[in-house]
Protein backbone atom coordinates (compact mmCIF):
# COMPACT_ATOMS: atom_id res chain seq x y z
CA UNK A 1 0.00 0.00 0.00
CA UNK A 2 1.43 3.40 -1.01
CA UNK A 3 1.54 6.49 1.18
CA UNK A 4 -1.33 8.10 -0.74
CA UNK A 5 -3.49 4.97 -0.32
CA UNK A 6 -2.85 4.89 3.42
CA UNK A 7 -3.67 8.60 3.68
CA UNK A 8 -6.92 8.08 1.78
CA UNK A 9 -7.91 5.16 4.01
CA UNK A 10 -7.21 7.18 7.15
CA UNK A 11 -9.22 10.09 5.77
CA UNK A 12 -12.14 7.72 5.08
CA UNK A 13 -12.05 6.42 8.66
CA UNK A 14 -12.00 9.97 10.04
CA UNK A 15 -14.98 10.93 7.86
CA UNK A 16 -16.92 7.87 9.03
CA UNK A 17 -16.26 8.70 12.70
CA UNK A 18 -17.30 12.33 12.13
CA UNK A 19 -20.61 11.19 10.57
CA UNK A 20 -21.38 8.98 13.59
CA UNK A 21 -20.44 11.67 16.10
CA UNK A 22 -22.37 14.38 14.27
CA UNK A 23 -25.46 12.21 13.95
CA UNK A 24 -26.06 13.03 10.30
CA UNK A 25 -24.25 13.28 6.97
CA UNK A 26 -25.36 16.90 6.57
CA UNK A 27 -23.93 18.07 9.91
CA UNK A 28 -20.74 16.07 9.36
CA UNK A 29 -20.32 17.73 5.95
CA UNK A 30 -20.76 21.15 7.56
CA UNK A 31 -18.12 20.42 10.20
CA UNK A 32 -15.70 18.96 7.63
CA UNK A 33 -16.39 21.86 5.21
CA UNK A 34 -17.28 19.39 2.47
CA UNK A 35 -20.42 18.74 0.45
CA UNK A 36 -22.87 16.15 1.72
CA UNK A 37 -22.29 14.22 -1.50
CA UNK A 38 -18.53 14.04 -0.89
CA UNK A 39 -19.07 12.73 2.65
CA UNK A 40 -21.59 10.16 1.42
CA UNK A 41 -19.23 8.92 -1.30
CA UNK A 42 -16.38 8.62 1.20
CA UNK A 43 -18.49 6.42 3.48
CA UNK A 44 -19.75 4.40 0.49
CA UNK A 45 -16.14 3.71 -0.61
CA UNK A 46 -15.31 2.61 2.93
CA UNK A 47 -18.30 0.22 3.00
CA UNK A 48 -17.29 -1.18 -0.39
CA UNK A 49 -13.70 -1.75 0.75
CA UNK A 50 -14.87 -3.45 3.96
CA UNK A 51 -17.54 -5.46 2.17
CA UNK A 52 -20.24 -4.62 4.72
CA UNK A 53 -22.90 -2.01 5.49
CA UNK A 54 -21.98 0.40 8.26
CA UNK A 55 -25.26 2.35 8.37
CA UNK A 56 -28.96 1.54 8.24
CA UNK A 57 -30.43 4.43 6.27
CA UNK A 58 -33.96 5.63 5.65
CA UNK A 59 -35.57 8.97 4.84
CA UNK A 60 -35.96 9.98 8.50
CA UNK A 61 -32.87 8.77 10.34
CA UNK A 62 -29.65 6.81 10.17
CA UNK A 63 -28.30 4.28 12.61
CA UNK A 64 -25.25 2.06 12.79
CA UNK A 65 -25.47 -1.58 11.91
CA UNK A 66 -24.05 -4.05 14.43
CA UNK A 67 -20.86 -4.24 12.35
CA UNK A 68 -20.83 -0.46 12.04
CA UNK A 69 -21.03 0.02 15.82
CA UNK A 70 -18.13 -2.36 16.46
CA UNK A 71 -16.07 -0.74 13.68
CA UNK A 72 -16.85 2.77 14.96
CA UNK A 73 -15.64 1.99 18.48
CA UNK A 74 -12.34 0.65 17.18
CA UNK A 75 -11.85 3.53 14.73
CA UNK A 76 -12.65 6.04 17.46
CA UNK A 77 -10.01 4.57 19.76
CA UNK A 78 -7.43 4.36 16.96
CA UNK A 79 -7.94 7.96 15.85
CA UNK A 80 -7.80 9.14 19.46
CA UNK A 81 -4.48 7.34 19.92
CA UNK A 82 -3.09 8.90 16.72
CA UNK A 83 -4.20 12.37 17.81
CA UNK A 84 -2.73 11.85 21.28
CA UNK A 85 0.59 10.70 19.77
CA UNK A 86 0.73 13.76 17.51
CA UNK A 87 -0.07 16.05 20.42
CA UNK A 88 2.52 14.36 22.63
CA UNK A 89 5.21 15.03 20.02
CA UNK A 90 4.13 18.65 19.67
CA UNK A 91 3.76 19.15 23.40
CA UNK A 92 7.26 17.74 23.98
CA UNK A 93 8.57 20.62 21.84
CA UNK A 94 6.26 23.31 23.18
CA UNK A 95 5.41 24.02 26.79
CA UNK A 96 1.75 24.37 27.75
CA UNK A 97 1.10 27.77 29.29
CA UNK A 98 -1.92 29.55 30.78
CA UNK A 99 -5.17 28.59 32.47
CA UNK A 100 -7.27 25.69 31.22
CA UNK A 101 -10.91 25.84 32.33
CA UNK A 102 -12.81 22.54 32.14
CA UNK A 103 -16.35 21.63 33.25
CA UNK A 104 -17.39 18.06 34.02
CA UNK A 105 -20.24 16.19 35.75
CA UNK A 106 -19.72 15.99 39.49
CA UNK A 107 -18.94 12.32 40.17
CA UNK A 108 -17.47 11.35 36.82
CA UNK A 109 -15.33 14.48 36.93
CA UNK A 110 -14.10 13.80 40.45
CA UNK A 111 -13.26 10.14 39.92
CA UNK A 112 -12.16 9.91 36.28
CA UNK A 113 -11.53 13.32 34.70
CA UNK A 114 -9.63 15.01 37.54
CA UNK A 115 -6.88 12.32 37.83
CA UNK A 116 -6.19 12.48 34.07
CA UNK A 117 -6.01 16.28 33.92
CA UNK A 118 -3.89 16.33 37.09
CA UNK A 119 -1.33 14.23 35.23
CA UNK A 120 -1.28 16.80 32.44
CA UNK A 121 -0.84 19.55 35.02
CA UNK A 122 2.10 17.78 36.66
CA UNK A 123 3.86 17.51 33.29
CA UNK A 124 3.64 21.25 32.57
CA UNK A 125 4.70 23.61 35.38
CA UNK A 126 3.36 26.72 33.62
CA UNK A 127 -0.11 25.26 33.01
CA UNK A 128 -2.97 26.17 35.37
CA UNK A 129 -6.12 24.06 35.69
CA UNK A 130 -9.58 25.13 36.83
CA UNK A 131 -11.93 22.15 36.97
CA UNK A 132 -15.59 22.96 37.68
CA UNK A 133 -17.55 19.91 38.85
CA UNK A 134 -21.32 20.23 38.51
CA UNK A 135 -24.21 18.29 37.00
CA UNK A 136 -25.70 21.45 35.47
CA UNK A 137 -25.23 22.26 31.77
CA UNK A 138 -22.63 25.03 31.50
CA UNK A 139 -22.53 27.71 28.80
CA UNK A 140 -19.03 27.34 27.40
CA UNK A 141 -18.83 30.72 25.71
CA UNK A 142 -20.82 32.69 28.29
CA UNK A 143 -18.92 31.25 31.25
CA UNK A 144 -15.51 31.14 29.62
CA UNK A 145 -14.84 27.38 29.62
CA UNK A 146 -12.31 25.91 27.20
CA UNK A 147 -13.76 22.41 27.33
CA UNK A 148 -16.60 20.42 28.88
CA UNK A 149 -17.44 16.76 29.42
CA UNK A 150 -21.13 16.08 28.85
CA UNK A 151 -23.39 13.10 29.40
CA UNK A 152 -26.30 12.06 27.19
CA UNK A 153 -27.54 13.51 23.91
CA UNK A 154 -26.10 16.85 22.82
CA UNK A 155 -28.73 19.53 22.30
CA UNK A 156 -26.42 22.25 20.93
CA UNK A 157 -23.93 20.18 18.93
CA UNK A 158 -24.43 22.31 15.81
CA UNK A 159 -22.63 25.25 17.45
CA UNK A 160 -19.91 23.21 19.17
CA UNK A 161 -17.04 20.99 18.17
CA UNK A 162 -17.48 17.53 19.72
CA UNK A 163 -15.69 14.26 20.23
CA UNK A 164 -17.47 11.14 21.45
CA UNK A 165 -15.65 9.39 24.29
CA UNK A 166 -17.80 6.28 24.36
CA UNK A 167 -20.59 5.20 26.66
CA UNK A 168 -21.20 3.54 29.97
CA UNK A 169 -24.12 1.56 31.31
CA UNK A 170 -26.22 1.85 34.42
CA UNK A 171 -26.75 -1.40 36.29
CA UNK A 172 -29.10 -2.36 39.11
CA UNK A 173 -27.42 -3.72 42.20
CA UNK A 174 -27.91 -4.26 45.94
CA UNK A 175 -26.01 -5.38 49.02
CA UNK A 176 -26.16 -9.11 49.85
CA UNK A 177 -27.63 -8.25 53.28
CA UNK A 178 -30.61 -6.51 51.66
CA UNK A 179 -31.16 -9.40 49.24
CA UNK A 180 -30.99 -11.90 52.10
CA UNK A 181 -33.88 -10.09 53.79
CA UNK A 182 -36.01 -9.35 50.72
CA UNK A 183 -35.07 -11.92 48.10
CA UNK A 184 -33.26 -11.71 44.76
CA UNK A 185 -35.43 -10.46 41.85
CA UNK A 186 -35.02 -12.71 38.83
CA UNK A 187 -37.52 -11.23 36.37
CA UNK A 188 -39.44 -7.98 35.80
CA UNK A 189 -42.35 -9.00 38.04
CA UNK A 190 -39.99 -9.80 40.93
CA UNK A 191 -38.90 -6.15 41.21
CA UNK A 192 -42.39 -5.04 42.29
CA UNK A 193 -42.37 -3.75 45.85
CA UNK A 194 -38.60 -3.76 46.30
CA UNK A 195 -37.21 -0.65 48.01
CA UNK A 196 -35.26 1.57 45.62
CA UNK A 197 -32.75 4.34 46.18
CA UNK A 198 -33.32 6.82 43.35
CA UNK A 199 -31.65 9.94 42.01
CA UNK A 200 -33.64 13.11 42.71
CA UNK A 201 -32.08 15.87 40.62
CA UNK A 202 -33.65 19.07 39.35
CA UNK A 203 -35.58 17.37 36.52
CA UNK A 204 -38.36 14.80 36.58
CA UNK A 205 -37.56 11.35 37.94
CA UNK A 206 -37.00 8.76 35.25
CA UNK A 207 -38.52 5.31 35.47
CA UNK A 208 -36.37 2.22 35.76
CA UNK A 209 -37.09 0.22 32.64
CA UNK A 210 -36.39 -3.25 31.32
CA UNK A 211 -37.38 -5.17 28.21
CA UNK A 212 -39.80 -8.07 28.40
CA UNK A 213 -39.39 -11.29 26.42
CA UNK A 214 -40.95 -9.63 23.36
CA UNK A 215 -38.48 -6.74 23.54
CA UNK A 216 -41.06 -4.22 24.75
CA UNK A 217 -40.00 -1.67 27.41
CA UNK A 218 -41.59 -2.14 30.81
CA UNK A 219 -41.32 0.03 33.92
CA UNK A 220 -39.95 -1.74 36.98
CA UNK A 221 -42.50 -1.25 39.78
CA UNK A 222 -40.02 -0.50 42.53
CA UNK A 223 -40.90 1.39 45.70
CA UNK A 224 -39.04 4.72 45.65
CA UNK A 225 -38.31 4.76 49.33
CA UNK A 226 -35.16 6.91 49.41
CA UNK A 227 -34.40 9.88 47.14
CA UNK A 228 -30.93 11.45 47.01
CA UNK A 229 -29.43 14.12 44.75
CA UNK A 230 -25.88 12.71 44.86
CA UNK A 231 -24.83 9.53 43.02
CA UNK A 232 -22.08 8.67 45.51
CA UNK A 233 -24.60 8.95 48.35
CA UNK A 234 -26.84 6.49 46.48
CA UNK A 235 -23.93 4.05 46.20
CA UNK A 236 -23.21 4.46 49.93
CA UNK A 237 -26.87 3.79 50.79
CA UNK A 238 -26.88 0.67 48.61
CA UNK A 239 -23.73 -0.59 50.33
CA UNK A 240 -25.49 -0.02 53.67
CA UNK A 241 -28.28 -2.36 52.56
CA UNK A 242 -31.06 0.24 52.22
CA UNK A 243 -32.37 -0.98 48.88
CA UNK A 244 -31.79 -1.46 45.17
CA UNK A 245 -29.77 1.17 43.30
CA UNK A 246 -29.25 1.94 39.62
CA UNK A 247 -25.68 3.17 39.27
CA UNK A 248 -22.91 3.59 36.66
CA UNK A 249 -21.05 0.32 36.20
CA UNK A 250 -17.66 2.09 36.35
CA UNK A 251 -18.57 3.41 39.81
CA UNK A 252 -19.70 0.12 41.35
CA UNK A 253 -17.25 -2.20 39.55
CA UNK A 254 -14.90 -2.52 42.57
CA UNK A 255 -17.86 -3.35 44.85
CA UNK A 256 -19.18 -5.93 42.38
CA UNK A 257 -15.76 -7.58 42.25
CA UNK A 258 -15.42 -7.62 46.05
CA UNK A 259 -18.96 -8.94 46.58
CA UNK A 260 -20.07 -5.87 48.58
CA UNK A 261 -22.75 -5.35 45.91
CA UNK A 262 -24.53 -7.92 43.75
CA UNK A 263 -25.56 -7.31 40.15
CA UNK A 264 -29.26 -7.85 39.43
CA UNK A 265 -31.26 -8.43 36.28
CA UNK A 266 -28.28 -9.24 34.07
CA UNK A 267 -30.61 -10.40 31.30
CA UNK A 268 -32.64 -7.17 31.44
CA UNK A 269 -32.07 -4.18 29.18
CA UNK A 270 -29.71 -1.71 30.86
CA UNK A 271 -29.67 2.03 30.35
CA UNK A 272 -26.61 3.38 28.49
CA UNK A 273 -25.31 6.94 28.55
CA UNK A 274 -23.08 8.57 25.94
CA UNK A 275 -20.11 10.71 26.99
CA UNK A 276 -18.82 13.59 24.84
CA UNK A 277 -16.20 16.30 24.93
CA UNK A 278 -17.43 19.66 23.64
CA UNK A 279 -15.63 22.94 22.94
CA UNK A 280 -16.16 26.13 20.98
CA UNK A 281 -15.47 25.85 17.26
CA UNK A 282 -12.47 27.98 16.35
CA UNK A 283 -9.89 28.09 13.61
CA UNK A 284 -6.82 27.72 15.81
CA UNK A 285 -7.37 25.60 18.89
CA UNK A 286 -4.99 26.50 21.75
CA UNK A 287 -2.35 23.85 22.42
CA UNK A 288 -3.43 23.49 26.06
CA UNK A 289 -6.99 22.66 24.95
CA UNK A 290 -5.82 20.25 22.25
CA UNK A 291 -3.57 18.43 24.73
CA UNK A 292 -6.44 18.01 27.21
CA UNK A 293 -8.82 16.79 24.48
CA UNK A 294 -6.37 14.20 23.20
CA UNK A 295 -5.48 12.92 26.66
CA UNK A 296 -9.13 12.48 27.65
CA UNK A 297 -10.08 10.97 24.28
CA UNK A 298 -7.25 8.43 24.49
CA UNK A 299 -7.74 7.36 28.11
CA UNK A 300 -11.23 8.10 29.37
CA UNK A 301 -12.99 5.48 27.17
CA UNK A 302 -10.90 2.73 28.81
CA UNK A 303 -11.72 4.07 32.28
CA UNK A 304 -15.44 4.07 31.44
CA UNK A 305 -15.30 0.42 30.40
CA UNK A 306 -12.93 -0.79 33.13
CA UNK A 307 -15.54 -2.92 34.84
Amino acid sequence: MGASDAEERLKGLATFVQVVEAGSFALAAERLRQTRSAVGKSVARLEQRLGTKLFNRNTRRQSLTESGQAFFERCQRALAEIAAAETALDVSRRELVGRLRVAAPLLLGRQLVAPLLSRLLSQHPRLELELALSDRLVDLQGEGFDLAVRLGALRDSATLATRALGRFEFVICAAPAYLLRHGVPQCIADFAGHSAIVYAGSGPESAWQAQDEAGRPQDLQVRRRLRLDDVQAIADAALAGLGLARLPRWLVAPHLRSGALQLLGETLHRHEVQVHLVWQQQRQLPMKTRAAIDMLAAELPTALQDA
